[in-house]
């Protein structure tokens, strides 16, 4: 059972939040296919709670501050979160790259913190940011360890960089692949000159979180895709026994 008004609130969010620029109500009603008049009375009453954010002119809307404020009591009050963040300050120490712990999230991974690596060429992922979990080392290790992983890849996958996988046999042999090797790997299946290794977190079943290290390619030979590897799986031993004491 739902309520009309709160699942309308929560849609213009969720629209606002995945678009890269500030939509009109016209752009929201072509959207959302709400009637214009409650949907202009719905974005009053969130700019006034300031969820919504508008323009000047009071034509453009965007995600608010309090939305923002609310996304990082999540992360603030995370257990996961809270029990990876010294781990992943030692993996980033460790390995000199890019550490990510990411969740799955229906049939997309959310990055939920980040740790960058110190090296001049980096790769940088913002918390929040919300990915195809087929496209993705991190997810693609989630999924290799769910027993329905197999129905969370779509059956036309689309590519996120020109090197991305669309044949969804070919990703579901990969997924087969990292369930044998207990880690996964991507290269510019994201983006081009990059590449990500990724293992998941055992705390819970079926398994919702992993953490990974992209890395530029030009420095991912396979002593380091190794000690990557080797340093993940670390972790999500110490994170996972933490999170179940």
């Amino acid at each position: 059972m739902t309520v009309k008004s709160a699942d309308r609130t929560l849609e213009v969010l969720e629209v606002l939040a995945r678009s890269a620029t500030p939509l009109s109500l016209a752009e929201l009603h072509d959207e959302l296919g709400y009637p214009k008049s409650s949907l202009y009375v719905l974005l009053q009453t969130m700019v006034e709670r300031r969820w919504v954010e508008t323009d000047a002119r009071g034509s453009l809307y965007r995600v608010g501050v309090r939305a923002l404020l609310a996304g990082t009591s999540y992360l603030d009050r995370d257990p996961v979160v809270r029990a990876a963040a010294p781990i992943l300050e030692e993996v980033r120490s460790e390995v000199n790259e890019t550490v990510h712990l990411a969740r799955l999230d229906g049939g997309s991974i959310v990055y939920l913190a980040s740790r960058e690596s110190r090296h001049q060429l980096r790769t940088v992922s913002r918390v929040g940011r919300r990915l195809p979990a087929y496209a993705t080392a991190l997810g693609r290790a989630i999924l290799s360890q769910r027993p329905d992983g197999a129905d969370l890849v779509p059956e036309h996958p689309e590519a996120l960089s020109p090197r991305g996988l669309t044949d969804r046999r070919a990703i579901l042999a990969e997924l087969d692949e990292f369930r044998r090797m207990h880690y996964s790997k991507e290269s510019e299946q994201t983006n081009l000159g990059l590449g990500c290794r990724a293992v998941v977190l055992t705390y819970n079943d079926p398994v919702t979180d992993a953490l990974s290290c992209s890395v530029p390619l030009a420095r991912l030979d396979e002593d380091h895709s190794r000690h990557i590897v080797d340093t993940l799986i670390d972790a999500s031993r110490r994170i996972s026994e933490l999170l179940t004491r």
